[in-house]
């Protein structure tokens, strides 16, 4: 007997339901980065208002940021009684390139147990299952064993730039005893894990000009500046041979990992050709060891290019040498690092790098966030720990995650708390990238997860 049978019921006989709520949800395209979206993001806002409404929850507000609103709801059954804070976004990652998709991005589909649509895995399955746990106690037991609390985001998709002020100017409403985030993901789909550290984020993109405009190839070609071509030169300074970032003092303030963590590597097993083989690397392939493969994923600071444009580039030829050219640019930092002395590094080296008759201009995306490392001995941990063994029939490994999310050191900083990352997607479900998915045996397995969650913190 789990202590959940009643609400563990109530959710069985109703996935049919969850499964079209997550469908009506995942049809909304909230794309925060895109302004052309802000009346869909809107519309995201307004259907989990709605949705945490339907579970009961007495409290439900929308939070003007200054940017994409945030959702606050609240239910405190018995202030004697321990209080969680729940954590989730409703934004999603733009859809491009949209003729990668098997099945359009907005209208999602189902293929294997796996409903296809974007935001599906990041985050609105994950984000969805404890709004469903949250009505089924209030339809089974009256309302939930412990204290709720909500904050649902809508810019952690474009680097969550209102969310800490929005921490801060709230502390005193969101006091909890510990966050639990809705969002993240699972390492691997065949074994159950808790994140336990995640990379900080930068983002930033530069621009170079040449001449005032598009210029004919052939009649200018060889003495007007050709942006693209310094652009691509730059750009190649900023790594070494080996991959890894040669910008001076990019490292300044990097503190050691925790060593649980390289132990972990260094024993898990990696499968580094199952990786080259999941993610379509041709051969040969660049890294042969496991644990320099996950180093590389979980401990090392990046700084990757996530898009260029400049010129022409559609079907056929343009003989144009272009006036501008751009490169977007993100970087994953490790624990120690500062966003602002990162972009100064860099903008540092971009400068000294710049080739003479042309202009730079660097701007950055938001402030960025710290990477974020969880207390070993968060009491929580070990009860999330026994829940996925139940469910899972395997103890969860604690692993690092190469990607950002920035609750982490916003809720230490301003609330005081950890934050359990408890998250059913997974980080083969291609989030971020076309062909996103969710597997619904996860939203099953979570739904009971969360359950149980409750229950048991509520002790």
């Amino acid at each position: 007997m789990s202590g959940t049978d009643e609400q563990e019921a109530w959710l069985a006989a109703h996935d049919a339901e969850t499964v079209e709520t997550l469908k009506a949800f995942c049809r909304i395209p909230s794309v925060s980065t895109d302004p052309a979206f802000r009346d869909d993001v809107r519309s995201a806002a307004g259907f989990v208002t709605e949705r945490l409404t339907e579970a009961g929850m007495p409290v439900v507000e929308l939070v003007e940021t200054g940017g994409h609103p945030c959702i606050f709801a609240e239910w405190i059954t018995d202030p004697a009684k321990p209080t969680i804070l729940i954590y989730g976004h409703y934004d999603v990652q733009p859809p491009d390139p949209v003729d990668k998709w098997q099945s359009p991005p907005f209208e999602p589909e189902i293929r294997d147990d796996r409903l296809y649509a974007r935001g599906a895995s990041d985050d609105k399955g994950s984000l969805l299952i404890p709004l469903v746990v949250t009505r089924a106690f209030r339809e089974t037991a009256g309302s939930p064993p412990l204290n709720l609390k909500f904050l649902i985001e809508g810019e952690e998709e474009s680097g969550s730039p209102h969310f800490a002020p929005t921490v801060a100017a709230m502390a005193e409403r969101l006091a909890c005893d510990v966050a639990v985030s809705a969002d993240g993901a699972m390492w691997r789909a065949d074994l159950p894990s808790i994140t336990v550290a995640s990379r900080g984020m930068l983002a930033m993109e530069l621009t170079l000009r040449g001449a005032a405009k598009d210029l004919h190839s052939g009649r200018h070609g060889g003495s007007a500046p050709n942006p693209i071509r310094a652009l691509a030169g730059m750009l190649a300074t900023l790594h070494d041979k080996a991959g890894l970032v040669a910008v001076s003092g990019f490292l300044e303030g990097a503190t050691p990992p925790d060593p649980a963590i390289v132990r972990a590597i260094e024993t898990v097993g990696f499968d580094v050709p199952g990786y080259f083989d999941a993610i379509g690397a041709p051969h040969p392939r660049p890294m042969p060891d496991g644990p320099a493969l996950l180093t590389r994923q979980w401990l090392i600071p990046t700084l990757e290019f996530n898009g260029i444009s400049g010129g022409y580039a559609g079907a056929g030829t343009k003989t144009v040498i272009p006036a501008e050219a751009s490169v977007k640019i993100t970087c994953r930092l490790v624990a120690g690092q500062s966003p602002d002395i990162v972009f100064d590094a860099i903008r540092k080296h971009l400068e000294a790098v710049l080739p003479t008759g042309f202009a730079m201009d660097l701007r950055r995306h938001g402030p960025g966030s710290a990477a974020f490392a969880l207390d070993p001995d968060l009491p929580a941990m070990r009860v999330t720990e026994d829940i996925l063994e139940e469910i899972m029939g395997t103890a969860p490994l604690r692993v690092a995650m190469g990607a950002t999310i920035p609750i982490g050191s916003v809720f230490a900083e301003y609330l005081g708390v950890g934050t359990i990352f408890f998250s059913f997607s997974t980080s083969d479900e291609d989030y971020h990238a076309p062909n996103e998915f969710y597997r619904l045996s996860n939203l099953r397995d979570g739904q009971v997860a969360w359950a149980r969650l409750f229950d048991r913190l509520a002790r």
